[in-house]
């Protein structure tokens, strides 16, 4: 569990009564805290508060150790599953050659290939800022190139002193 969401447990319930429900699903109805208490030491199990809001608050009889790493468990298979998704990013200038383009295209296509994300960035200096189109024809003309292996995510636009386009690989 985490540790902004503390959970009261036993002799931490200050609640006078208590709506008690047992590990096995049997309702004990409303009743104080103390004998929560008295038949989760019974059971040798653990009284826990899991809904505090409520009128009177809920509590239930579990072994509260497992509970814990049954919650545990279930957040690592989470994590396992997720996906993490790599962006690589080429820059380029609008001055650019076109062999250079051919060439940063090529690693594009190996990236697009590898499953990962691509970010076109074109930096403009200077006077260029005046003419931030240019830029979006630049990257008009790379996607041109590549449009049969990926799909766009964004098209181009203006961001600061980048013009900016990301293209993701094509669903197979």
């Amino acid at each position: 569990m985490s540790k902004e969401k503390e959970v009261l447990l036993n002799e931490d319930i200050q609640a006078g009564e208590i709506r008690c429900i047992g590990d096995d699903g049997k309702v004990y109805g409303i009743i104080s805290s103390e004998e929560g208490l008295e038949i989760a030491n019974r059971l040798g199990l653990d009284l826990v508060m899991i809904a505090p809001d409520a009128k009177p608050p809920v509590c239930k009889i579990m072994d509260y150790g497992k509970f814990r790493y049954q919650q545990e468990k279930k957040q690592k298979e989470a994590k396992k599953k997720q996906k993490v998704i790599d962006v690589k990013e080429i820059k380029l200038s609008i001055k650019i050659a076109q062999n250079d383009i051919n060439y940063k295209v090529k690693h594009a296509l190996e990236f697009l290939s590898q499953g990962k994300h691509v970010r076109f960035r074109v930096f403009l200096k200077g006077r260029e800022m005046a003419t931030p189109e240019a830029g979006i024809v630049l990257l008009e003309k790379i996607w041109t190139m590549i449009e049969n292996e990926a799909s766009r995510d964004k098209e181009p636009n203006f961001e600061g002193r980048y013009v900016n386009m990301l293209v993701t690989p094509k669903k197979v």
